[in-house]
C-alpha cells in the first residue's frame, strides 16, 4: 500500500495511541456486516444513529470477520486540534499497513460527533472523500456529518446505515433474548420488540430487567422508558448535551404522538419549530421520521415514556395546560380523536364529552359505531354514566350492536329530569326502537322524539324509519310508505344502515302489494348499502339481509337467497334481548324464505320463534303474515310426502324458470350453466314431482308454493 502522507506538523504532546473497543458478546448482525465486508462496496461507509444503536459493536464485529487489517481511531476532544487528529491516523495506518497482504486497509473514525472545531471536521472532510485507492474510510457518530453526503450518494460513493438500519429485527431480538436465556412467549416478544423499536440498547437493558425476575412475561408489562436504567441511560447519553432551549422543547413536546411545526408551535406557544425539529433530526435525539419530507416525526417510545414521566414529576400543571392546547389545536383541525385524547389527559371531562357528542353525526353517516366504541372505551363506566349524552351515546352504540339489555341499562342513566332537547329526543327514539311495550307505543316514541330532536339530528331519520315500521305492521301500509320514504331521503347518503332498513321495509311493503319488481328493486338497494359499507358485521343489518333471502327465492335465485338466509340467521344469533318487533319480523320473513327453499325444519323452527314474539306487540301485519305462513307450512308439510327426495338449491332455481317461455338454451345462458345440464336438473324436477311434462310442473310446483300464481 502506498504510505499516506498527511501535510501536518505533529506535535508529541498531542500524540493520541489509537484504541480498539473490545467486542462485547451480542447477537450477529450478518447482513449488516455482509454489506460492510464487501470488497466491492463503495469506498466510504457512515454509520450515524444516536447512542446505544449499536455502531461500535458493528464494527468491531467487522473487523473480526473482515481479512483486511483495520486502523481504528476512537475519536476524543484531543483530536479537536488537527495535527493530533491526523497523528492518531498516522499512526493507526502505519500498524495496519504492516500487516496487511495487498496493501488494502480499513480505516475506522469512530465518535466523530465529539470533534468540535471545524478545523478538525474539514480534516476527516478531505479524508473521508478522497481516500487512496486501497483505503476503506468507516465513519460512526451519534449526529449528522458536515460532509457532502448528497454528492457522494449521488456518485455511488457511500454505504449509509442509519438509525432505522441499525435497528435490529424482530428475530435478532428474539436471539438476544434466548442468548440471555429467557423464555418469552411469542407474543410477549412481539411487545418487547414493539416497544423498544429495536433499539439495541433498550433490548440489552430490558433484558438485564427481565433477567432479575423470575416470570419475565409478567414484568414485560412494567418495562418501558421509566425503568432507572434506561431513564438513566436516556437522561446521560442521549439528553445530556442539549442546550436548555432543546431540553425544554424535548421534554414539552412529549405530550404530542407525532411532531409537526404547527403543532409544537401552538402548543408550546413558540416559534422556529421546524428549525427545532431539524436541529434535532441531526442530533443525537432519536427521532422517528414518519415521512420522507422531514415534516412529521415522533420520539422513541422509550424516550417518549421517560419524557412525559419527568414532566408529569416535575411541572404536572404545564403537563395538563400543555393537553389542554393540544385538545383545542387538534379540535380546530377536526381531529377528533386526538383533540378527545389530549381533552383526557388534562382531565377535561366536560370537553372530552363535548367532543364524543359532537362526533356521533359523523358516525352515523359512516355507518359505524366502532369509533363512538373507541371513545367511549376511554371513560370509566362511572364517568359515563354521570354524563347524560355520554349514556345516551353507550345506549345508541348497544342498540346497533344488538345488545337490548344494556340499551336499557344505559338509558337508565340518563337523569329524564334533565334531559332535554336532543339528549330527551334521543332517549325518547331509543326507547321507540326498542318497542318494549308494543307497535302502537313505538310509534307514538317515535312522534314524540322527532317533535324534541333538532330538524338536523341523525337520529330524525331513526324515527321515521320507526313510525313507519310501526305503520306497516299495524295495517297502515300507505302511511307506512309514505314515512319511509322521506326517511330513505333524508338519510339516502348519509345514514347507511338506517337507509338499507327504510329501504327493507318498503321492500316489505311492495311484496303486501304484490309488486314483485318493486320489492326486488328495493331490496337490491338495500343489500348494495350493506356490502358498500361494511355493515354486515352489525346485528341490526340482519332484517335487510333476511328480506334480500326471501326476495331472492321468490325470484328463484336459490343459492343467492339460501347465503343471505344464513347470513341473517348468524346476525340475529348474535342479538341479545333485542327489540321483539325487530326478532319477530326477521324471523318471519326468514322463516317465508325457508318455505320458498323447501327447507320445512328451518321454517318450522324460524315461525316458532316469530310466534312467540309476536304475541305481545298487537301488529295486525305480523299476524296476518304468521297465519298465512304457518297456512303454507301445513298444506307445503302435507303435500311433502308426495316428494320422493327434496329439491336442490340448483334444481329450485331451474323450477323458477319453468314457467317462462325461454328455451333450456336460453335458461342456460341466464344461469351460466350447459345446456345438458339444464335439461339434466329439469328432468330431476319431474321425477321428483312425479310429472311427465314442464307444465304439469308448473302446476304442481304452485300447488306445493314452490312457485308463484
Amino acid at each position: 500500500m502506498t504510505a499516506v502522507i498527511f501535510p501536518a506538523t505533529l506535535q508529541e504532546a498531542m500524540v493520541a495511541t489509537p484504541r480498539r473497543p473490545r467486542l462485547r458478546a451480542t447477537v450477529r448482525r450478518t447482513e449488516l456486516v455482509a454489506t460492510l465486508a464487501d470488497l466491492d462496496a463503495p469506498p466510504f461507509i457512515v454509520l450515524v444513529a444516536p447512542a446505544g444503536f449499536g455502531k461500535t459493536t458493528l464494527l468491531c464485529e467487522w473487523e473480526a470477520r473482515d481479512p483486511r487489517p483495520f486502523a481504528w481511531v476512537t475519536v476524543d476532544r484531543r483530536h479537536d486540534e488537527p495535527n493530533a487528529l491526523l497523528q492518531a491516523i498516522a499512526a493507526a495506518l502505519d500498524v495496519a499497513s504492516a500487516e496487511s497482504e495487498d496493501g488494502r486497509v480499513v480505516l475506522v473514525l469512530d465518535d466523530v460527533h465529539l470533534l468540535q472545531s471545524a478545523a478538525a471536521r474539514e480534516t476527516v472532510a478531505g479524508i473521508a472523500c478522497a481516500p487512496p485507492l486501497e483505503l476503506t474510510v468507516a465513519l460512526a457518530s451519534r449526529t449528522e456529518l458536515s460532509l457532502p453526503i448528497a454528492r457522494l450518494r449521488s456518485q455511488g460513493l457511500v454505504t449509509e446505515l442509519r438509525q432505522r438500519d441499525l435497528a435490529m429485527t424482530r428475530a435478532e431480538a428474539a436471539a438476544l433474548l434466548r442468548a440471555a436465556g429467557l423464555q418469552l412467549e411469542r407474543d410477549d416478544v412481539d411487545v418487547l420488540f414493539h416497544r423498544t423499536e429495536g433499539w439495541p440498547v433498550g433490548l440489552a437493558l430490558a433484558v438485564r430487567s427481565l433477567g432479575e425476575h423470575d416470570v419475565p412475561g409478567a414484568a414485560l408489562a412494567r418495562f418501558s422508558g421509566l425503568d432507572r436504567p434506561v431513564a438513566e441511560f436516556l437522561r446521560d447519553e442521549v439528553l445530556g448535551g442539549l442546550t436548555e432551549a432543546d431540553m425544554r422543547f424535548v421534554l414539552r413536546s412529549s405530550v404530542l404522538d407525532i411532531l409537526t411545526a404547527p403543532a409544537c408551535d401552538a402548543i408550546l406557544e413558540c416559534s422556529g419549530s421546524a428549525a427545532t425539529l431539524a436541529r434535532l433530526a441531526r442530533s443525537n435525539v432519536p427521532l422517528v421520521a414518519l415521512d420522507r419530507t422531514g415534516e412529521r416525526h415522533r420520539h422513541h417510545r422509550l424516550l417518549s415514556d421517560m419524557l412525559r414521566g419527568e414532566l408529569r414529576r416535575t411541572d404536572p400543571d404545564a403537563e395538563r395546560e400543555l393537553h389542554r392546547r393540544a385538545s383545542a389545536w387538534y379540535s380546530c383541525c377536526e381531529d377528533r380523536e386526538r383533540a378527545l385524547q389530549h381533552a383526557l389527559a388534562a382531565d377535561e371531562l366536560q370537553r372530552a364529552a363535548d367532543l364524543v357528542w359532537g362526533g356521533m353525526p359523523a358516525m352515523v353517516e359512516q355507518g359505524s359505531c366502532a369509533p363512538v366504541e373507541h371513545w367511549l372505551s376511554r371513560f370509566t363506566n362511572a364517568q359515563v354514566a354521570a354524563d347524560g349524552r355520554l349514556a345516551l351515546v353507550a345506549a345508541a352504540v348497544q342498540l346497533m350492536n344488538g345488545h337490548g339489555h344494556l340499551t336499557e341499562h344505559w338509558l337508565s342513566m340518563v337523569d329524564a329530569a334533565d334531559a332535554e332537547g336532543d339528549v330527551a329526543g334521543g332517549v325518547a327514539a331509543v326507547h321507540a326502537a326498542l318497542g318494549r311495550d308494543g307497535i302502537a307505543a313505538m310509534r307514538e316514541g317515535a312522534d314524540r322524539a322527532s317533535a324534541l330532536l333538532d330538524p338536523r339530528s341523525p337520529c330524525l331519520a331513526l324515527c321515521g324509519l320507526l313510525a313507519g315500521v310501526a305503520a306497516h305492521l299495524g295495517g297502515d301500509a300507505e302511511t307506512a310508505r309514505r314515512q319511509l320514504e322521506g326517511g330513505a331521503r333524508r338519510v339516502a347518503v348519509s345514514a347507511p344502515l338506517l337507509h338499507a332498513l327504510c329501504l327493507s321495509q318498503l321492500a316489505l311493503v311492495a311484496l303486501d302489494c304484490d309488486d314483485a319488481e318493486e320489492a326486488a328493486r328495493l331490496s337490491t338497494r338495500a343489500r348494495s348499502q350493506i356490502a358498500r359499507y361494511g355493515l354486515a358485521r352489525y346485528p341490526a343489518a340482519a332484517l335487510p339481509i333476511a328480506v334480500s333471502a326471501l326476495v331472492r327465492a321468490q325470484r328463484g335465485l336459490a343459492e343467492e337467497a339460501h347465503a343471505d338466509a344464513r347470513e341473517a340467521a348468524a346476525l340475529l344469533e348474535s342479538l341479545i334481548d333485542f327489540a321483539p318487533w325487530y326478532e319477530a319480523e326477521a324471523n318471519l320473513v326468514l322463516g317465508r324464505a325457508a318455505l320458498r327453499l323447501s327447507d320445512v325444519g328451518e321454517a318450522r323452527a324460524r315461525l316458532a320463534d316469530a310466534r312467540r314474539l309476536a304475541g305481545r306487540l298487537d301488529a295486525v301485519t305480523l299476524d296476518r303474515w304468521l297465519t298465512d305462513a304457518l297456512t303454507d307450512l301445513d298444506s307445503f308439510t302435507g303435500a311433502a310426502s308426495r316428494l320422493p327426495s327434496s329439491l336442490t338449491s340448483a334444481e329450485l332455481k331451474i323450477l323458477h324458470f319453468l314457467p317462462t317461455h325461454l328455451s333450456f338454451r336460453e335458461i342456460a345462458e341466464r344461469t351460466y350453466v350447459s345446456a345438458n345440464t339444464v335439461k339434466t336438473q329439469a328432468n330431476a324436477v319431474y321425477r321428483k314431482l312425479d310429472v311427465r311434462s314442464r307444465s304439469e310442473a308448473v302446476a304442481c310446483a304452485r300447488d306445493l308454493g314452490l312457485l308463484d300464481d
